[in-house]
């Protein structure tokens, strides 16, 4: 079963440090998971993730429920065979798709009504069927199934989508009791940004009893003020013995933000996204590295990162190599972005252990927001 405890409260914010147990190793908190929605974070292989220093990736249920499929997945044993990961992996539930892809489905009590964007056939998902697709995935944290909002939302919209994914929280407990199959529950905490449906949520939600608890339907279009104003009175009244994670939300600044605050966990497409299109996070902020004036450049992306894009080519080849459209390039860049947040949450990590986090937080937005970090082409 999934253990957590802290190592290091913070003295000088809400941050904190901890080891997350699982079955398939411990992971140290804070953390940033990789996202690999379809079994494989995109471009990159499972050992040139753990060289980076990812410990548990995030899969996504219903892209893998449609394909490969339960059959396949089960043949394999799961999905941990199946892609040859050997680590922990979180799944999310599908209930994200029900916002993502609204156009497509429909949302009732009993569950989420789904066309395939593959080939159009009908399902439900409810939270007994996402129980059981996760069970069949194998990952060490499974999600409850819930409903996001849009923003903004009204009242009644995010009242509604609320109480049923309280309901359904229920019901996924119901399904998944305590250390069945070995995999831990969280319960999630939604509420959109109203910060009284938000307490609503936790409090309905703690009694069910879950291995953890994660905050979502944030970043879906809100103020970054509005989501540092719910977290900053949601977060201290979870149960410090629960990790803490804040689902879809992971570029640097946000790091510190969440960490701060005492989140535990983190996970965003954003690294892996941006890079696919030439933008790079350094020391010195985020550059686009298919701007004409790094043809010439023979420094590597960043002088003080461990990767292999680092350790091996300059900024110029990898321009080249995306003026060519070559996939190479992509996947450098990928893995990269990777690093740079794998490595910037173990400074994080240790400057709260040392009790030198503000310190180390001045130091860092004073090197990154400096004049190299430009989008703009030229």
């Amino acid at each position: 079963m999934i253990s957590f405890s802290i190592e290091k409260n913070s003295s000088e914010c809400s941050g904190r440090t901890g080891v997350l147990r699982t079955r398939r190793g411990e992971i140290q908190t804070p953390i940033f998971m990789p996202v690999g929605t379809h079994g494989v974070v995109k471009t990159l292989s499972p050992k040139e993730l753990s060289d980076v220093g990812a410990r548990i990736i995030l899969a996504n249920t219903y892209h893998l429920f449609l394909r490969p499929g339960l059959s396949t997945l089960d043949h394999f044993g799961g999905l941990h065979r199946m892609m040859s990961w050997n680590g922990p992996i979180l799944t999310d539930s599908g209930g994200f798709q029900a916002f993502s892809l609204k156009a497509i489905n429909s949302i009732s009590d009993s569950g989420i009504k789904f066309v395939s964007h593959l080939d159009g056939s009908s399902y439900e998902l409810t939270p007994e069927e996402s129980m059981r697709i996760q069970r069949t995935i194998g990952s060490e944290i499974i999600m409850c199934l819930d409903e996001c909002t849009d923003y903004p939302a009204t009242e009644e919209e995010a009242r509604t989508a609320m109480l049923r994914s309280v309901n359904w929280a229920q019901r996924c407990r119901n399904d998944h009791p305590p250390n069945r199959n070995e995999q831990a529950l969280f319960g999630i905490i939604q509420g959109s940004t109203n910060l009284n449906l938000r307490f609503e949520s936790l409090e309905r939600t703690l009694p069910i009893g879950f291995e953890g608890l994660a905050i979502g339907g944030l970043s879906v279009g809100e103020p970054k003020e509005e989501m540092i104003e719910i977290l900053d009175q949601i977060v201290e009244k979870i149960p410090s013995h629960l990790p803490r994670y804040l689902m879809g939300v992971g570029t640097p600044k946000d790091l510190f933000m969440g960490i701060e605050r005492g989140i535990d966990m983190f996970d965003c497409v954003m690294p892996t996204r941006i890079a696919r299109h030439g933008s790079v996070y350094t020391q010195r902020g985020r550059i686009d590295i298919t701007a004409s004036r790094f043809k010439n450049c023979t420094e590597p992306l960043d002088s003080k990162c461990f990767c292999y894009a680092c350790q091996t080519f300059s900024r110029g080849y990898l321009r080249h190599l995306f003026q060519n459209k070559e996939m190479l390039g992509m996947r450098m860049a990928s893995l990269h972005n990777l690093a740079f947040m794998l490595n910037l949450t173990n400074r994080i990590r240790k400057a709260l252990n040392e009790g030198k986090f503000l310190g180390f937080k001045k130091d860092f937005f004073e090197e990154y927001d400096s004049k190299e970090g430009v989008y703009a082409r030229s």
